[in-house]
């Protein structure tokens, strides 16, 4: 078979690529930019939009909080629980406890002591390493209502994280619950609480149930009596993202179109009929076979 019928029996190779359309989903809500928020340096560290409880120095942001000892930047309860002054709706909380090095009793008598949201809904603190208890008694459980996924508690005289995500109930007029509570809790890192919904205020002798209260409220720290420590307590009150809705939601469709690709075939033409450039040319016809005539 000569080169030229190899050729003429050669493929030509035209590829197009087809008319495409994109779909793109719109809402149909105008959205507003979210505000800009610098982190803290790192993610323990109060951001620019938080409110600082307790930060090492005093406890003025708490009623009574003038009770408690303050040493080496550390806050230890003593005589009585604290309060503080400025009440809030949906927060994120975020602060750091270490149970007593001193271990002294078992169950709910060893390292005691409870964060309460909006003064109500209790966080439950509680030296959780190994010391059993009531599940739905221990460290990073709502107190009397749920246990935590997970118990994520570090040894006694270590520091634990809780960042606590709290979204307050809403009541209607005539004091039915319109939504209730949420809690969400991340233990030293670990999802202790998802989401977890608030059956009513805490209480170790009255079943939960929700009575109603103001849109706001304080958050208090427990005194049951044990040297529990605290640290590094801050806030962000929670806004939700603000948006004007202007229609129903809708697609866009675009059209997209693409160049065909063209292959050459073996004689060196494209398909289209017209040769190749000429270096491709003589390269190939170098390569074809040839006859001598007599």
């Amino acid at each position: 078979m000569t080169f030229r019928t190899y050729c003429l029996n050669s493929a030509v190779v035209l590829s197009l690529i087809a008319t495409t359309f994109a779909q793109e989903w719109k809402s149909g809500v105008d959205w507003q930019q979210p505000p800009i928020v610098t982190p803290g340096a790192t993610n323990d560290q109060p951001p620019s939009d938080a409110i600082v409880l307790f930060g090492g120095q005093d406890l003025s942001a708490f009623e009574n909080g003038d009770q408690w000892l303050i040493q080496d930047g550390i806050a230890v309860p003593r005589k009585t629980g604290i309060v503080s002054k400025q009440h809030f709706g949906d927060i994120q909380l975020h602060l750091e406890w270490s149970a007593p090095t001193d271990i002294r009793g078992t169950g709910q008598g060893r390292g005691n002591s409870g964060v309460y949201l909006m003064g109500r809904y209790e966080v439950q603190v509680l030296d959780s390493f190994e010391n059993e208890t009531y599940f739905d008694g221990q460290a990073g459980s709502i107190y009397k209502q749920t246990p935590p996924m997970a118990n994520a508690m570090r040894k006694p005289g270590e520091w634990n994280t809780y960042d606590i995500f709290f979204t307050a109930p809403v009541f209607k007029v005539n004091g039915a619950v319109e939504t209730p509570g949420y809690v969400t809790l991340i233990h030293n890192g670990v999802l202790a609480l998802n989401h977890f919904e608030l059956l009513g205020p805490s209480s170790y002798v009255d079943a939960p149930h929700y009575t109603p209260h103001a849109e706001t409220g304080p958050i208090s720290l427990q005194f049951h009596g044990d040297p529990v420590r605290f640290r590094n307590i801050w806030l962000r009150e929670l806004k939700p993202a603000v948006g004007k809705r202007t229609s129903a939601g809708f697609n866009i469709v675009k059209e997209s179109k693409k160049k065909p690709v063209i292959e050459k075939s073996a004689d060196g033409k494209e398909a289209d009929g017209k040769p190749a450039d000429k270096a491709e040319q003589e390269s190939k016809d170098q390569k074809a076979p040839t006859t001598t005539g007599e």
